[in-house]
């Protein structure tokens, strides 16, 4: 992985930018000799987010069966979404 510190990207973003695309490597951008963030190829978040889906499906599974064990009904998206202030969206 390359590193980069914030103030000299803007140069040479380009041709990481490049090298992100063509070869697939990963950029860790830091600041302050701190890393910060990082640019990586379209498929790697790709990936983070697939990962992130399948968390987050675990997750909600999870607590819908343990509404269940307690005997609770999961509250509808719509009533939730106005209980907490938020426009409902057809």
């Amino acid at each position: 992985m390359a590193g980069r510190t914030a103030s000299k990207l803007e140069q040479p973003l380009a041709r990481s930018l490049d090298r992100v695309a063509s070869k697939r490597e990963r950029v860790i951008v830091r600041r302050n000799g701190r890393n910060v963030a990082a640019i990586v190829p379209m498929e790697d978040l790709a990936a983070l987010e697939e990962l992130e889906d399948r968390r987050d499906l675990r997750a909600a599974k999870k607590a819908l069966a343990d509404a269940k064990k307690k005997g609770e009904k999961p509250i509808p998206w719509a009533k939730a979404k106005k209980e907490l202030g938020h426009p409902v969206v057809a």
